[in-house]
């Protein structure tokens, strides 16, 4: 598959490098691309990124997400779908979007694209790794079916199985994992290390 992914720091790195390994096509995305020389995949402007892939991954700090995805423009997103991973909040560690969630607003903001909110609940790292830590889950909240078997199926080639990927239902569920990010910043603290993350049970 050719993914695009939306910004070029560690979480962004992060999953080009696990992206590849499990046989897909990536290119970045940046408002700078002549300043990203090294990095081991191209690296386009934003607009490029997108124009040129089917799925997008917004992987740009979360604070700063909406107003990347508007100055690119919604008719670039048409059609297309837009892989959420980033947390609101401020500097402070405070949601930006207390009464809702950044995907929500993303998929407000792109009516004519498929937004999934997912592996915002650890950190990267744990995401793409799953098997380094005991069973946990993953989450997954979107509008389109097609577009959350597209993620579950990402989900899968980085070693999640599928009873483990929870699916949370429409976008509007992307606010209680968005706003778990203030549980997990205590989980980190009290934990020392951000290598950790939860698990469903019932």
């Amino acid at each position: 598959m050719r993914l695009a992914i939306l910004g070029t720091g560690n979480v962004a790195q992060t999953l080009a490098r696990r992206l590849s390994e499990t046989g897909h096509e990536v290119t970045f995305g940046s408002r700078d691309p002549a300043s990203k020389a090294g990095l081991k995949a191209p690296v386009t402007s934003l607009a490029d990124a997108v124009a040129g892939n089917g799925v997008v991954i917004n992987a740009t700090p979360g604070a700063a997400s909406l107003e990347v995805v508007e100055g690119i423009g919604a008719a670039a997103f048409a059609g297309k779908v837009l892989v959420d991973v980033a947390n609101a909040n401020t500097p402070s560690f405070e949601l930006l979007y207390p009464n809702s969630s950044l995907g929500e607003k993303l998929q407000a903001a792109l009516p004519d694209a498929a937004v999934v909110k997912t592996m915002n609940t650890a950190a990267m790292a744990v995401m793409t790794e799953p098997a380094a830590l005991p069973p946990s889950s993953v989450f997954v909240s979107g509008d389109d079916a097609a577009a959350k078997s597209t993620v579950k199926s990402l989900l899968a080639g980085f070693g999640w199985p599928d009873d483990s990927i929870v699916d949370l239902g429409r976008i509007a569920s992307a606010r209680g994992t968005e706003h778990y990010f203030l549980m997990f910043a205590a989980l980190m603290q009290t934990a020392g290390s951000p290598k950790f993350n939860i698990r469903l049970v019932t």
